[in-house]
């Protein structure tokens, strides 16, 4: 049966929505193109929409078209804020943002490796409160979280894990307690995933797995436009994958003797410190500064372990490309992407693109606020049915 009037706007209505969430402002010629509906049809829902204050004029498309035609129109940015933390062992970097993700503010807060964990905690959720407030802000709708470890996939919840700062899981819950948002949490590499594919490396892919180098090592898994999480939040823990080459075998409580032994950032100092790069006693945080100022024969030695990991994920899931991401991968850019690309294609008969990343650290930022734009846009905006305007 057709859909009534009243039904036929709301869903004309909620795909225009879609479409500006998904791409950003647009014309209403635009809208016209993508939708496929009438000129007639898309100036009424353009109307219902601004009329209801979900949409607004926020530009016009270039110096060369001026007139009605010519404007832009965008969702209220201002409906809904955001807030994004990246927490690491060292500390957490966090930012404020509007509906549309633009960012409104930003700060750190290092946390030392002796410091009590309620005074950590206190410190990054005031921190928080503060920033959004020096922004405008007056209320924080959704807050996502990116953090090493497990993320309980029924729960969404942090897992205990004995190699992580009891801070983090306290820093979890207070976020809950203390602020009147929903706050999301996701394992870092999985996050670094959604903002290369957004806004990265892996654009062009719905299917990819993304390799994470850095203090520590993981990744990531998109299979058909979605991410992977498993059965327990674990996908993707390949630090723990038992490999040639570490002397020994991981264990349930440490990925000592797996990947990590050979290609975590510890590992590649050590392995700089073979090739005469650096001394001991080099930071860890180091080791991508290494590896982009690193010759060719100590990129050949790293990309011999990467491949190992790599080549792991491709003979178990053939994603078709695996993208070498987090700090290291971006260093080491692409020049080590061709290298483990050549090693990966001599050991396995599956074709598979290697590519650099191109979000470095920042991804898991990136990530975060993206997760958290999208719930935030999901739950602002499908309440819409169209009745407004007749």
């Amino acid at each position: 049966m057709p859909a009534s009037p009243r039904t036929a706007r709301a869903i004309n209505d909620r795909l225009a929505l879609r479409l500006l969430q998904e791409e950003g402002p647009l014309t209403a010629g635009q809208l016209k193109d993508r939708t496929g509906l009438s000129r007639p049809t898309v100036a009424d829902l353009v109307e219902r929409l601004t009329a209801a204050g979900l949409i607004e004029v926020v530009g016009e498309a270039g110096a060369q078209r001026r007139g009605p035609n010519a404007r832009l129109y965008g969702i209220v940015a201002g409906r809904a804020h955001l807030a994004a933390l990246d927490v690491r062992t060292g500390g957490v970097r966090l930012v404020v943002a509007d509906l549309v993700g633009t960012v409104l503010a930003e700060a750190s807060v290092p946390v030392g490796a002796g410091e009590e964990a309620g005074a950590a905690v206190e410190r990054t959720v005031t921190t928080l409160e503060r920033t959004a407030k020096e922004a405008g802000v007056e209320r924080l709708h959704t807050v996502g979280v990116g953090a090493p470890g497990l993320i309980d996939p029924a729960t969404g919840e942090l897992r205990d894990s004995s190699g992580l700062p009891q801070w983090h899981r306290r820093l979890v819950s207070a976020l809950q307690e203390r602020l009147p948002a929903r706050v999301l949490v996701e394992n870092e590499t999985n996050l670094a995933a959604l903002a290369e594919r957004r806004d990265g490396a892996a654009r062009d892919r719905d299917t990819f797995a993304l390799l994470w180098l850095g203090l520590g090592i993981g990744a990531a898994v998109v299979l058909d436009g979605k991410l992977r999480r498993g059965a327990s939040g674990g996908t993707g823990e390949v630090g723990f994958l038992p490999v040639p080459g570490t002397g020994g075998l991981p264990s349930a409580s440490g990925c000592d003797g797996g990947f990590h032994s050979l290609a975590g950032s510890a590992a590649i100092l050590e392995l700089a410190a073979e090739h005469g790069l650096v001394g001991p006693g080099e930071p860890l945080e180091h080791a991508a500064d290494v590896v982009r100022a690193g010759d060719a024969a100590f990129l050949d030695a790293l990309a011999d372990r990467v491949v190992l990991g790599a080549a792991a994920v491709v003979a178990v899931l053939d994603p078709g490309c695996v993208v070498l991401a987090g700090e290291v991968g971006r260093a080491g850019g692409e020049a080590l992407a061709e290298r483990v690309a050549a090693r990966l294609a001599g050991m396995s008969p599956l074709p598979t693109e290697v590519r650099a990343g191109e979000l470095g650290g920042a991804a898991v930022l990136r990530g975060a606020l993206l997760v958290a734009r999208e719930t935030a846009q999901e739950a602002v905006y499908p309440r819409w049915s169209g009745e407004s305007g007749g």
